[in-house]
């Protein structure tokens, strides 16, 4: 995700393209696909819909899934420095420019389900307008932005897998609004030689509509650089939501963890051993 710092600089490689009026870079590598950068202007931007309409009172969480927040505290969360210090109000919490959060808890092959919302008051354009996004383990993001007439590259859109995959449809809703992602995650693995045996995949919805379907991830999701699975890490990890200074509300948030991370996972090489 682009941090908020450099929103403001201006540089020869940040182009705004007057047909799409998106904002967006040609100094980036090539995507493996071989036809666009990551984060080009030119990339095509999905087709808008306008979603069904949204439900008046919170949907209820399965009976066996993890309630992650209920808008009354941060007891599953922490900050990078400890307490969590995210204002809550009106049971949603808001950023408050204190820092990324993150679940105290670590998921592997997932079901989540986030409610989320930007300001009525729109303020900036493009990456500047609702920042934010879910970050899975720290290293794969699904981006929230607010895309409600808003253009700027299309792989970093709301409900874009960051840099690499732009949403099926754009099925935002107005500024202010709730909307909701449902998120399932299969995570990536490695066996005891740190070879790769399996890439992640992610389903989304956007707001009930599908707009990524068992995408296969070609790596983690940098600002401005190819991704990779490079680094192994372990099958499990935290959620981390994003702090970029612009007041983003979030609600109703709940994860039910699936049953592929259940069983015994392959050791990868240089893992500590359990003591005996």
């Amino acid at each position: 995700m682009k941090p908020t710092t450099l929103l403001t600089l201006t540089t020869t490689a940040l182009l705004a393209s007057s047909a799409l009026g998106a904002e967006g870079y040609t100094d980036t590598p090539m995507q493996p696909n071989g036809k666009w950068h990551v984060h080009d202007p030119a990339r095509p931007l999905p087709k808008v819909i306008t979603p069904g309409a949204a439900f008046s009172q919170l949907a209820a969480a399965p009976s066996d899934a993890i309630v992650l927040f209920d808008g009354k505290d941060f007891s599953k969360w922490k900050g990078r420095k400890g307490e969590v210090e995210w204002k809550i109000e009106d049971g949603y919490m808001e950023t408050t420019r204190t820092g990324v959060i993150r679940t105290k808890d670590e998921f592997g092959d997932f079901q989540l389900h986030i409610e989320w919302a930007t300001p009525v008051k729109v303020v900036g354009n493009g990456q500047g307008r609702g920042n934010n996004g879910v970050n899975i383990f720290g290293r794969y993001e699904i981006q929230v932005l607010d895309s409600y007439n808003n253009a700027t590259y299309a792989d970093g859109q709301a409900a874009a897998v960051y840099g690499q995959q732009p949403p099926l449809v754009n099925s935002s809703r107005p500024p202010g609004e709730w909307q909701t992602y449902d998120i399932i995650w299969e995570t990536p693995r490695w066996d005891e030689n740190k070879k790769l045996i399996k890439k992640a995949y992610v389903t989304v919805l956007h707001n009930g509509v599908v707009v990524h379907h068992r995408y296969e991830l070609y790596g983690t999701t940098p600002y401005r650089a190819l991704g990779n699975y490079n680094t192994p890490h372990p099958p499990k990890g935290p959620i981390e939501l994003y702090e970029h200074g612009n007041p983003v509300r979030f609600r109703n948030i709940w994860i039910r963890p699936l049953g592929e991370t259940d069983k015994p996972e392959p050791e990868v090489a240089g893992s500590p051993k359990p003591a005996n």
